[in-house]
């Protein structure tokens, strides 16, 4: 009977990619409608702010995450192909490092030089790769998928506080719109915490803080320079 497990590092990518991008839209609209509003902005001027942000965050995210992950991407590339001629040229010396490998792992010196001899028998590269450089496949840099996660979530989270701005008006918007997003931030923080095996209530706290610290700061700059150029 097969046995299939389920590991959290499986999609440690896309949920590093997913989090960062919805965390950053929330924070970053809500912060930017606050913003306005405080500088005593109209409804139209809010939304049309909010939804350039939109668009300009999610362009950012995709193309920030994409060049980072790609960077990573060539790195491993390099290094496969570093490791890959050092096996050409000295298939015996890799075997040894190999064999150091798993004996600092606890195994016996025999016994670690056996392992070492059935793994390189095969594909030697991806066991070289696995246990000498720690790359596999789940934790393989995926530039695309980085970016595309990056994007949708971005804009995903940056709908929210879009659509608080967009049903409400008058002194209650930034209110409205800093509650609504400090709960989807809490609620966000607490599922991602979730998600990777971490405590949802820390999670939670850590994220809600440092958006209400951004939504507040960025409210007092809206409301000090919209006073002083009125």
């Amino acid at each position: 009977m097969r046995h299939s497990e389920f590991h959290r590092t499986e999609r440690i990518g896309w949920l590093r990619a997913a989090v960062l991008g919805a965390n950053d839209g929330i924070v970053s609209t809500a912060s930017l409608v606050i913003g306005v509003a405080a500088a005593a902005g109209d409804r139209d001027a809010i939304l049309i702010a909010g939804i350039a942000g939109l668009v300009a965050g999610a362009m950012s995210m995709a193309a920030g995450e994409y060049v980072s992950v790609y960077s990573q991407a060539d790195t491993e590339r390099a290094d496969l192909e570093r490791e890959k001629k050092e096996l050409e040229e000295d298939p015996e010396g890799e075997l040894a490092e190999l064999t150091g490998i798993y004996i600092a792992r606890g195994l016996s010196p025999a016994l670690a030089k056996q392992v070492a001899e059935e793994l390189t028998a095969g594909d030697k590269l991806a066991a070289h790769a696995r246990d000498e450089l720690g790359l596999t496949e789940e934790l393989k840099a995926k530039p695309v998928q980085a970016a595309v996660f990056s994007a949708l979530s971005f804009a995903a989270g940056a709908l929210i506080p879009l659509v608080l701005a967009w049903g409400f008006t008058g002194g209650w918007l930034i209110y409205i719109v800093g509650g609504g997003s400090l709960i989807s931030l809490a609620a966000l923080g607490a599922l991602a915490a979730r998600t990777g095996g971490a405590d949802p209530f820390r999670g939670a706290a850590r994220v809600a803080f440092w958006g209400a610290a951004a939504m507040i700061v960025t409210a007092l700059v809206g409301k000090i320079f919209g006073t002083t150029v009125g």
